[in-house]
């Protein structure tokens, strides 16, 4: 972990003064210096803070993944062209002409990961300090940015519900912790499902419901918070609240983008509608009616054509 700590520092060293900010400014809000809930809500300070930072890449997130929606029909037209060839010709042209896709829509699949990607580096950073506060307290490691050997001992006899912030569920023998941690493994798990579904269900047109890579996205909707569930047992107490307060801002800020923004030709665009109709019968507003002029139906008829007469030489 030497090696992982040394490639993590910077982010772990910003991570512990974000922490220790937090904490102070609590501190003088009433909540008391040393072990105690402070030391929680500078974790919930930390992800907000960092969420917040994060609100330009979730723009260019939602944009993108607007593109990915717009032009499903299209990929699907050109993975229906290919069907059936793998020779590498083929597979080579179907590559360039979904690039050529991207490129003209403005759009790539890898943007809507940026956020979780770029959020990956802040988890694990969060995790190492958490994971050192007790070898730090102990002075058997030196100190991570304002965490020295006094604040690691408050911060590590800090606790939720009777958990240290520091306890990880398959090393501690205490019930009480355990419990703790089963209640935010289930939290953190079922925050990432309705985040998911949310996104998928709500905001998607009927052409991205459909095709292989529909199939992927509902697919990630149920593998995503097993693995969390599973991988949850190693994480230490101040992780999961992290995690689970994320999943929480992801639902509120995807809750208003869909809401308020939702995807062309999407069941929230729909609703959407429906509701901007409501208000404006309520203020008597009736809206314009576009006149459709249809074509003159068949007669069953042919209808012959008909000559110019020709004119006669005198």
């Amino acid at each position: 972990m030497a090696v992982f700590d040394t490639i993590l520092q910077p982010i772990m060293w910003v991570v512990a003064w974000v922490m220790y900010g937090a904490h102070w400014v609590f501190a003088r809000l009433g909540f008391g210096d040393g072990p105690g809930f402070a030391w929680v809500l500078a974790i919930v300070a930390l992800t907000l803070i960092m969420r917040a930072a994060m609100i330009p890449l979730f723009v260019k997130q939602i944009k993108a993944s607007r593109g990915m929606q717009i032009i499903q029909p299209e990929l699907q037209a050109v993975q229906k062209k290919y069907k059936g060839k793998s020779d590498p010709a083929s597979r080579e042209a179907m590559t360039r002409e979904t690039m050529e896709l991207y490129k003209k829509h403005g759009t790539n699949p890898f943007a809507s990961c940026l956020p979780i990607l770029l959020q990956s580096p802040i988890f694990f950073a969060l995790f190492r300090v958490l994971s050192n506060l007790q070898q730090i307290a102990n002075g058997e490691i030196g100190p991570i940015g304002p965490i020295d050997q006094a604040v690691a001992s408050d911060f590590e006899a800090s606790s939720l519900f009777g958990a240290k912030l520091s306890e990880v569920f398959l090393q501690t023998d205490d019930t009480a912790a355990r419990i703790v941690v089963i209640v935010l493994i289930i939290l953190m798990s079922a925050t990432t499902f309705l985040t998911q579904r949310q996104l998928t269900m709500k905001n998607m047109p009927k052409a991205a419901l459909e095709g292989p890579m529909a199939s992927t996205q509902k697919m990630m909707l149920y593998v995503l918070p097993l693995i969390f569930a599973v991988s949850g047992v190693n994480f230490p107490v101040g992780v999961l609240i992290y995690w689970t307060v994320t999943n929480i801002w992801s639902m509120g800020q995807q809750f208003y983008t869909i809401k308020r923004m939702p995807a062309p030709g999407s069941e929230a665009e729909r609703t959407l509608k429906e509701r901007q109709a409501r208000k404006a019968a309520a203020k008597g507003i009736v809206p314009e009616e576009t006149t459709v002029i249809e074509p003159p139906k068949p007669t069953g008829q042919r209808v012959q054509p008909q000559r110019k007469n020709r004119k006669k030489k005198g």
